[in-house]
């Protein structure tokens, strides 16, 4: 596949999705593709995240508190870079999907979400958005797939509820998203981890979306 550059004033592509949509995977092909440097989301070194599967109630505020702090970190190192950065997840979906939906199941006390947001709306107003975001967007019986595919014990516990409550706040948040340019690929049409020729229209079309922030 042809390498492209991209603009010296990019700085910040982020990727946005639902559990199991693609995201990493996307996130180290378009790392590739494009010379970026790919920051993807803590998994491995997050101390909350079996805990969290296993008693939600109990580990959800600090999973989140763990989630915004790392995803802030790395906006302020992508900002403080001089190079490109795709970006696995964002610090938006934490406080737009994640922790209202845990607050809306129970799952999260009134006290810890209005703590938790606070804390979100002082971090925001200290960075920008990215330059580009692009949203995965994935049906069910997708994501179940992806999920079931990769093997990580904790997300065996994971209800199909949970998965379509997350997906109907996506879908909410993208339609309203306005901080800045957006793209949407549909994961159900594309298999960009396993057909080249897949993978090259996506390429494609985020070069496309990069190449107009600059008509």
């Amino acid at each position: 596949m042809e390498k492209f550059g991209t603009h010296p004033s990019i700085k910040h592509v982020a990727l946005a999705g639902n559990i199991g949509a693609g995201k990493t995977t996307l996130a180290a092909k378009l790392s590739k593709a494009f010379g970026w440097e790919a920051h993807f989301e803590s998994t491995e070194d997050n101390p909350y995240l079996s805990d969290f599967y296993h008693d939600m109630k109990r580990w959800s505020f600090n999973l989140q508190i763990f989630f915004l702090h790392s995803r802030y970190h790395q906006i302020l190192q992508i900002a403080k870079g001089d190079q490109t950065v795709v970006q696995d997840r964002t610090i938006y979906e934490d406080a737009y999907i994640f922790a209202p939906n845990l607050h809306d199941m129970g799952l999260m006390s009134g006290r810890d979400f209005d703590n938790y947001l606070r804390l979100f709306e002082t971090m925001i107003a200290q960075i920008d958005p990215p330059d580009l975001l692009i949203y995965l967007r994935a049906s069910i019986p997708t994501l179940v797939a992806h999920i079931q595919n990769r093997g990580r014990e904790y997300e065996g516990n994971m209800s199909l509820d949970y998965l379509k409550r997350l997906n109907q706040r996506y879908e909410e948040w993208i339609s309203s998203y306005e901080d800045g340019r957006l793209l949407i690929i549909n994961s159900d049409d594309v298999d960009f981890e396993h057909n080249p020729e897949d993978l090259g229209k996506v390429v494609n079309q985020v070069h496309t979306e990069l190449h107009g922030l600059f008509d």
